[in-house]
């Protein structure tokens, strides 16, 4: 299945529940990319036990087909001031939810309380804060399901999925604020900042 190995098939589909894919993710370590940027495939960040958002998304989004479960990818577009989310999105019953990978406490699991997608993006908008307290989240994709696109080996292949980065940054994306409503945001509070700034894993030195 996937073509994954019988190894890594036994790790992923253990993982047969939001909650479950959620805690795996938390339990890898940030990639910190030290060696040049990356975007693993889920064969490899089970091999070197880390990931960062792109990479955590696709590995969820296996972990749902794998279980036969929904599953979507959903690229978050940030100012050029920021950096881009990538977040996992599944259904369950009416509602949507979402599972991802971040250093950060703002841009993690959701529970599937949520009647659409956008209602999720939002939910993550005011703690989507830079060093300065700017409000820097701007747009979301289109749900993005990887087995209708031709992207073969995507769960095991050994080079870098450049191309499934390429394509959730080009398919449509819908702004989430008007000029008028950028132009009025207000900074966040410097506790809101600090609190901004905690993060889970610390770059090694």
């Amino acid at each position: 299945m996937f073509n994954l190995n019988k190894e890594e098939l036994e790790i992923l589909k253990k993982l047969d529940s939001p909650k479950k894919i959620q805690d795996f993710l938390n339990i890898l370590e940030v990639n910190f990319e030290e060696e040049g940027e990356t975007c693993m495939s889920p064969r490899r960040v089970l091999q070197t036990g880390k990931c960062h958002c792109i990479e955590g998304a696709i590995l969820a989004y296996l972990c749902f087909k794998l279980n036969n479960q929904e599953a979507w990818l959903v690229d978050l577009r940030a100012t050029k001031d920021d950096f881009d989310h990538v977040i996992c999105v599944f259904k369950k019953g009416e509602h949507y939810g979402c599972v991802s990978k971040s250093n950060h406490a703002a841009h993690r699991y959701r529970e599937p309380i949520y009647r659409d997608v956008r209602e999720i993006v939002m939910s993550i908008f005011h703690e989507y804060i830079d060093k300065t307290g700017k409000k820097n989240l701007r747009s979301f994709s289109v749900p993005v399901d990887l087995e209708k696109l031709d992207f073969p080996n995507w769960a095991i292949d050994e080079e870098d999925l450049w191309e499934i980065g390429a394509y959730l940054d080009d398919v449509e994306h819908s702004d989430i604020l008007t000029r008028g409503q950028i132009a009025s945001l207000r900074k966040a509070d410097p506790v809101e900042i600090e609190a901004g700034n905690v993060v889970e894993w610390e770059k090694k030195k």
